[in-house]
């Protein structure tokens, strides 16, 4: 890339993107312990472990407020804060209740960072370069992932309380995360919506000094447009309808591929295909490498093909594995490829998965707001997706146990027929067009 400050901008804010996955995977190593530990009941243990989660929902909720009345670079300083203490906190304390507050604390900042990380990213990038650069968010979570699996494998056995050791580690990250966040920049966009003209017009001068005049006055203008119209800065005026509905059915259509089921119970769903315990452990690790691989190649491919052709791409392909796993569960025939046949399919279905929706969603969402309530649309779009993320991983247990495997990844396949709809006759292509001609586009006049 050729503004190194952009390309460092961005590398480091999406440093909250891998504090993100591991903050989400790490319980996964200290689950079993903590219930221990505390002598937890099934429903004191199912608590523990989604309380993350549940902070997660209300991150993403309230996040867009902070965003838009402290800046950008201030809210994830916060982040940075709230992830350091919930690590620090979860690691040392000896209290149940207190483990929970530490650990509702550090879904907070997963929801908060969902929204602003992205945020940020798109409004220092260049149009050409911008979906390479938000989408970095997205593979650092997915690395995130897999340092914390790593992690907790290489911690394990660290002492009598190594689960301690597995939660306290994320300090580090976090305060490498806090300490570089000083050397980021004010995003300009939000300068420039908060009267702060000159210091945007500085910051836009380091992105592109060819261009800063240029990208002051457009944002200026259509600020100015937007602010005069009825309910300017209110979300659900009338003039961001088409934005609104696009966030809220992208985040949904995420989520109801099945996505999380899969990833949260991926050693359950191949044990019901006959696999041993050992063997299914085996797979749902290779799904996070395979997920891992297929974001980085998206990240190479985003801006060339755009968001819209990968998102066509690989509905075809979901429908395709999403059905033939179903029809594999209603024959209950898992014989093929020596009795992998669920198994190679699911890989499949997450290298789809991560080549189109887990690389473009934060890109898209980001980029369809106007800059007077791009903070409002990106929480809306976050909070949709981590309800909707809550719900399945809630009932996919009881749905897959009274409805069958064959019945509950029909309907997933459904779903992603509709999504195929979805991006065909209503998804428009975002790349390579700034965010204030994308407005001009988007926003009813």
């Amino acid at each position: 890339m050729k503004n190194r400050s952009v390309y460092f901008w961005s590398l480091v804010v999406a440093l909250g993107g891998f504090l993100f996955g591991f903050d989400t995977a790490v319980i996964s190593g200290a689950e079993r312990a903590v219930q221990q530990v505390w002598g937890l009941t099934p429903v004191q243990h199912g608590l523990t472990v989604s309380i993350a989660l549940i902070g997660t929902v209300f991150g993403a909720i309230f996040g867009g407020i902070p965003s838009d009345r402290l800046g950008r670079r201030q809210t994830l300083i916060w982040i940075a804060v709230l992830y350091f203490v919930s690590a620090l906190g979860a690691a040392l304390t000896s209290s149940w209740g207190a483990f929970l507050a530490f650990r509702f604390l550090g879904g907070l900042g997963v929801g908060a960072s969902s929204v602003t990380a992205p945020l940020y990213i798109s409004e220092v990038s260049p149009p050409e370069s911008r979906g390479r650069m938000v989408s970095m968010f997205q593979f650092n979570i997915v690395l995130g992932i897999l340092v914390a699996y790593l992690s907790n494998y290489l911690l394990t056995g660290a002492g009598a309380e190594d689960w301690r050791w597995m939660l306290g580690v994320q300090v580090l990250p976090a305060a490498v995360f806090f300490l570089l966040l000083f050397r980021v920049p004010e995003s300009p966009r939000w300068l420039i919506g908060r009267s702060r003209v000159e210091e945007g017009r500085r910051v836009f001068q380091l992105i592109n000094p060819a261009t800063a005049d240029q990208d002051v006055a457009a944002i200026r203008t259509t600020t100015a447009t937007d602010e005069a119209r009825e309910g300017g800065r209110s979300l659900f005026a009338r003039q961001y309808r088409g934005p609104v509905v696009l966030a809220v059915l992208f985040a949904v259509f995420n989520q109801v591929s099945g996505i999380n089921a899969i990833i949260y119970f991926a050693p359950r769903i191949f044990e019901m295909t006959g696999l041993g315990k050992g063997s299914a452990l085996l797979s749902s690790a290779g799904l996070g490498l395979v997920n891992f691989a297929f974001t980085l190649l998206a990240r190479q491919f985003i801006d060339r093909f755009g968001r819209r052709k990968l998102m066509l791409i690989g509905s075809y392909g979901l429908i395709a594995t999403l059905g033939l796993v179903a029809a594999a569960f209603y024959r209950q025939d898992f014989s093929a490829l020596g009795g992998l046949l669920v198994p190679v399919l699911l890989f499949v279905y997450i290298a789809f998965f991560a080549f189109s929706q887990g690389a473009v969603i934060w890109v898209f969402i980001s980029e369809i707001f106007p800059n007077t309530v791009r903070a409002q649309g990106q929480a809306l779009g976050s909070s949709t997706h981590w309800v909707m993320a809550a719900g399945i991983a809630f009932t996919f247990p009881y749905l897959a146990e009274r409805l069958g495997g064959g019945h509950t990844f029909a309907f997933f396949c459904a779903m992603m027929v509709l999504q195929l709809l979805f991006v065909w006759r209503l998804m428009p292509e975002t790349k390579g067009t700034s965010l204030e001609q994308l407005e001009k586009t988007l926003i009813l006049h």
